[in-house]
């Protein structure tokens, strides 16, 4: 009778112990998860940026060609 008393708790310590280190190591999953959602947008968010700052810079470009072109253009006319 000892023998099955003494298989019931070791029984139950297993199942508890099982069953809290799953809870923990979910609970790191998911604090890990967090923290990485939280890097992806960061760099999303740089990605936004630099994508802006590229369309602006294409726009820049354009105007500062296209007042090259009209300078050349009144300096052929001064001539």
């Amino acid at each position: 009778m000892n023998d099955i008393w003494v298989a019931l708790i070791a029984l139950c310590g297993t199942v508890i112990g099982s069953f809290s280190g799953i809870v923990v190591s979910n609970k790191l999953v998911n604090y890990r998860l967090e923290q990485l959602e939280k890097k992806v947008e960061k760099h999303n968010s740089v990605l936004e940026r630099l994508f802006k700052l590229e369309r602006r810079h294409e726009v820049l470009d354009e105007k500062v060609r296209a007042a090259v072109q009209r300078l050349s253009e009144l300096e052929m006319c001064a001539r």
